[in-house]
């Protein structure tokens, strides 16, 4: 498959920061037009795609650093799962992970040393899945790789940096036909899966509004010489955006139909100052050399608040800020022509028009009656087994039920590309005066007739947990 979109927009100069000015939209409806001419028949939809089931999924992890290790614990827990190779530069990561598997039976082999010792587990033949958690700047080079190698690719948050790489993305998978699933665990908690399962029941009537956030106060750890290897979170604040917007977007994104009958069309993005990472890396560097390459650098604003507008016209509001000293949030809130949900501050609520939110009673019940079909079977083994209240483990376990049943997936290349296209898009928006700025269709127009996914477990859910 050729790449004249990627092609038109490095010619047209629309692929780095300086777009000065302008919409975006006339450019990429022209391409991907120029995409479907090119072609005898449209591009293959991964939307409702059902790869050839799996009976065993034999997983190879790369990025052994913050989230990794959790990953392999929690799937050595899920029936049908060969954990075959475990990859990470440090050898102490890597070491520190194949002692937590003995006893057990997977006994990886380990890839450690080398830049490049990643690709030989995507190269394997006995590897269904890639499970990537490095750095940003190694999603998509290893999704992309993986794919091409005939795997499955499963990748951490953000799926992609820039609109380059997401199309890259898309159009591997599509030609490929393999997934690439963004492992958005946000889409898998509790209240977010009850609501969803609300939404879809039409008890909120039609969503006309969604809001999510990332705030979560990371300074100092941003700054720490070993929580990130190579101060790779802290080189990722020079871009000025909404770096960090899927954990936010997804669930509401879910909720709206975004890519199944619905479409994000516009966004504008406005960033706050930097009052203070900037001061902090000056004033590391006057008393320690390690920092003096971070000193002078112009850093991200410390709050980023994004407005999207969709096809049919409804909003999307999206907050990042990982600097000032703010109580942590993931706001998530849908609001509908029946009623709204809001979660953050804790505990969740949900309201049908009245003055007050329901009472704890009153919000039991609507627990007891629409909590979904894929927490009643595994949401209490996933609190106990771990990962951000339980949510991680729902996330893998269902990942793995849809392979090994042969089931689309609930979160497919499209909603990777999307999501993470917020990144690079705002950071254009916030580079040209916060100027609207149009989004791709990166479904090339399948987004129309597209049905929303079976994330509530209508089907499936064969898997079982191992106990031990």
């Amino acid at each position: 498959m050729k790449t004249d979109r990627r092609n038109f927009l490095k010619s047209t100069g629309l692929a780095g920061i300086g777009l000065a000015g302008g919409s975006l939209l006339q450019a990429e409806t022209a391409v991907v037009h120029e995409r479907e001419k090119k072609y005898s028949h449209p591009p293959f939809n991964m939307c409702g795609y059902a790869a050839p089931k799996l009976d065993r999924v034999r997983i190879g992890f790369i990025g052994l650093g913050n989230r990794g290790p959790d990953a392999v614990a929690r799937m050595r827990r899920i029936e049908g799962v060969d954990i075959k190779a475990i990859c990470d530069i440090r050898p102490e990561k890597v070491n520190a992970v194949k002692k937590a598997l003995e006893g057990s039976i997977h006994q990886p082999t380990v890839y450690t040393g080398g830049e490049e010792e990643w690709k030989k587990i995507c190269e394997r033949p006995d590897i269904d899945l890639v499970y990537i958690a490095t750095p940003w700047s190694l999603h998509t080079p290893m999704a992309v790789y993986a794919m091409n190698q005939g795997k499955h690719a499963c990748t951490e948050v953000p799926a992609a940096k820039t609109l380059e790489e997401c199309w890259q993305l898309v159009e591997t998978s599509e030609r490929t036909r393999k997934h690439c699933m963004i492992l958005e665990n946000c889409c898998y908690d509790f209240f977010e899966l009850l609501t969803l399962n609300m939404v879809r029941q039409g008890l909120f009537g039609k969503i006309l509004h969604g809001e999510g956030a990332y705030i979560h106060n990371l300074f100092e750890g941003n700054f720490s010489k070993t929580k990130y290897y190579d101060m790779w979170r802290l080189k990722e604040n020079f871009r000025n955006g909404n770096l960090y917007p899927t954990h936010g977007l997804g669930p509401v994104a879910q909720a709206l139909n975004i890519n199944r009958g619905e479409k994000m069309e516009e966004l504008v993005s406005v960033s706050t100052a930097d009052l203070m990472m900037g001061a902090r890396a000056t004033a590391l560097a006057a008393v320690d050399d390690f920092y003096k390459p971070y000193a002078g650098r112009k850093f991200r604003g410390n709050m980023n608040n994004t407005s999207i507008r969709t096809n049919s016209g409804y909003s999307i509001q999206l907050q990042h800020d990982v600097t000032s000293p703010n109580i942590y949030s993931r706001i998530y809130k849908i609001s509908g022509t029946l009623g709204a949900a809001l979660k953050y501050p804790l505990p969740g609520k949900i309201n049908f028009g009245g003055e007050e939110w329901l009472n704890p009673t009153q919000y039991a019940e609507m627990e007891n009656k629409y909590m979904p079909a894929i927490v009643r079977k595994v949401g209490e083994l996933a609190k106990q087994v771990g990962g951000h209240g339980g949510m991680d483990f729902i996330m893998d376990w269902r990942t793995i039920d849809c392979l090994r049943n042969g089931l689309p997936l609930d979160i497919d290349v499209y909603d990777a590309a999307a999501w993470s296209s917020i990144a690079p898009l705002s950071e254009w928006s916030v580079a040209n005066q916060s100027k609207p700025i149009a989004m791709p269709d990166f479904t090339s127009g399948f987004w129309k007739t597209n049905q929303p996914v079976d994330i509530l477990l209508e089907k499936g859910g064969n898997t079982n947990v191992i106990v031990s």
